[in-house]
């Protein structure tokens, strides 16, 4: 039987939506395992969220196209915590050109972690989340039901992820697994090489889809919201 204490495991944490998610979420009290893909960004960002609750958080250098890294950073959270409660599969990254300039390297690594690494994700957590009834949930974006120009690697991998979502929320609705994924439109993050500023403050910001997660995870246990989308509530900052 699950303890008492929640745990969660969200990839791409170190910085971005996935930071703003650990920061919500240990605010409710939920023990935080963050990866990245470097070590020195995993155990610094851990470092900064310790600062808020001490032992709340741990961070793990793993690879989403990996699927052994993925289930090594499980056996991290297990190890540490003996259960996993809540998976966010947050990594990702964008590669924006037309079709003309658009790289194969580019689309293959777009694809590999926006999409096939939420595939390891999930492959990697299953079993620990029927063990407690868990929660798995993406972050996918607007750009996985609205195309637009030089987007085609973006937009591929988006596209997929929700419906990739969408399917294995039916899978694992009979293992009592609950399974959601998040569509923002504009988040002022690093995305992208972006650095956020003041101009940013009309969008949605990373503590913003934090709240959702909490809002997601208290819900009733009879109720499953399978797919939301979420915008600034004014565009372009007007």
């Amino acid at each position: 039987m699950a303890d008492s204490i929640k745990t969660a495991l969200i990839t791409g944490g170190s910085k971005g939506i996935g930071y703003g998610i650990a920061v919500a979420l240990i605010q409710q009290g939920i023990k935080v395992a963050i990866t990245s893909r470097s070590e020195e960004s995993a155990r610094s960002a851990a470092d900064s969220l310790n600062q808020l609750k001490p032992g709340s958080a741990i961070g793990i250098a793993a690879d989403v196209r990996d699927l052994a890294s993925q289930k090594k950073a499980v056996a991290a959270v297990l190890e540490n915590w003996n259960q996993l409660d809540y998976v966010i599969a947050n990594a990702g990254v964008g590669h924006f050109a037309p079709i003309q300039d658009l790289t194969p390297e580019q689309w293959q690594e777009t694809i590999d972690i926006n999409l096939t690494g939420v595939f390891y994700t999930a492959k990697a957590t299953i079993d620990a989340l029927k063990n407690t009834e868990g929660y798995f949930i993406t972050i996918s974006s607007l750009a996985g039901t609205n195309f637009f120009e030089k987007g085609a690697a973006y937009n591929a991998s988006k596209f997929g992820l929700v419906g990739f979502s969408q399917a294995i929320m039916l899978d694992l609705r009979s293992e009592g697994i609950k399974v959601t994924t998040i569509m923002p439109g504009s988040v002022a993050t690093y995305f992208d090489n972006h650095q956020p500023d003041e101009k940013d403050a009309w969008k949605i910001q990373p503590e913003d889809i934090g709240q959702l997660v909490v809002d997601l995870i208290r819900m009733p246990a009879r109720t499953l919201p399978s797919k939301i989308e979420v915008r600034p509530s004014r565009p372009g900052g007007k």
